[in-house]
């Protein structure tokens, strides 16, 4: 179909990468967590969104950039590395400073729309920095394109639109999944434990990004 081939091998790989432990399925566990549904589709959009950027990177060539040059793709990593320090400084200062577990105080109406956004934005943010992500489309892909296909890059994009619609199901269904455990209301101890060790996590995902190789 469109030049690409062995599909059900490809819906199985994604539904692998999806279901690794990572740093966009950690982010919206802690978003669904903290803000429910709402927030944890809004971080699962954004994280899809950033694929969207990775696969048109990928169909016009600009993922080969981060391949072939170690500036570009060490430029890219420490901006996400950067970023998701800033998001560990969020986590840690509210772990120090306390406060109700999620879901006690009711928002103001505007509030869950300026959320959401935020969380799309980060989530977004989170993944389109970081180059092994680009550099992943850029190994996965071509091996489930033909090589007579008569428009590699239509097939490059059919097969991220395939990799982004599968990938938000996925993380849709997690989202569900795992919201009603915010139902269970722990302790304010218990919450500033969480937050910190959601900090020390974020912390830990920054450090294996800044860490990475260019392939």
């Amino acid at each position: 179909m469109l030049g690409s081939h062995d599909l059900a091998l490809f819906a199985v790989t994604v539904l692998v990468v999806n279901a690794t432990p990572g740093v966009d399925l950690m982010f919206t566990l802690v978003s669904t967590l903290r803000g429910g549904v709402r927030a944890g589709l809004a971080a699962a959009a954004g994280i899809g969104a950033g694929c969207v950027v990775h696969t048109l990177a990928a169909a016009f060539g600009l993922a080969a950039l981060l391949a072939a040059s170690s500036a570009a793709f060490n430029a890219v990593k420490w901006a996400g590395a950067a970023y998701l320090l800033w998001l560990t400084f969020g986590m840690l200062r509210q772990g120090l400073r306390g406060g109700a577990a999620p879901g006690v105080t009711a928002p103001s109406p505007a509030a869950p729309a300026r959320s959401a956004w935020a969380l799309f934005r980060q989530g977004f943010l989170i993944n389109v920095l970081n180059p092994k992500v680009a550099l992943f489309f850029l190994a996965l892909l071509p091996q489930f394109i033909a090589g007579d296909a008569p428009n590699k890059a239509l097939a490059f994009l059919f097969l991220g639109a395939w990799f982004v619609v599968q990938g938000f199901a996925f993380l849709a269904g997690f989202v569900l999944l795992v919201a009603p455990l915010r139902r269970w209301q722990p302790r304010p101890a218990l919450t500033r434990g969480l937050h910190l060790a959601g900090a020390g996590l974020f912390a830990l995902l920054a450090a294996r990004l800044a860490l990475a190789a260019r392939p």
